[in-house]
């Protein structure tokens, strides 16, 4: 069995085809990886913690697949979401990787450790 984590940092406030794209890609290699029966984490981080609160909304397009992966997503970054202004909802927020001065990030290094191998979207 594999080890992978998604990070999506893809900012959905661009509002351009790319960040829509890789957000969509993160979910369907998470869901690919979860169906072939590998253990997987998602992480929202950057501007990307935006992210939750809107794929959680029933019209977006990627809500369905959104769902379908939930129990993957261990969280967002709590530094990033407060320096975004980002409210991701229904998500924990992240702080593994503490920084002076800062609410924490998620902690890369400790993936590696445990294993996982990274992909950022």
């Amino acid at each position: 069995m594999s080890k992978t984590a998604i990070i999506i940092m893809s900012d959905p406030k661009s509002g351009n085809e790319e960040s829509i794209g890789k957000a969509l890609n993160g979910l369907v290699a998470a869901h690919d990886a979860d169906q072939a029966g590998n253990q997987v984490k998602i992480i929202f981080q950057g501007t990307g913690t935006r992210w939750p609160s809107i794929l959680e909304k029933e019209d977006h397009m990627a809500h369905k697949l959104y769902k379908k992966v939930e129990k993957n997503i261990v969280g967002a970054s709590a530094s990033c979401s407060a320096l975004w202004n980002a409210e991701p909802s229904g998500v924990d927020l992240l702080k593994g990787n503490s920084l002076p001065n800062e609410a924490g990030l998620p902690s890369i290094s400790q993936l590696q450790s445990e294993g996982f191998g990274v992909v950022v979207f």
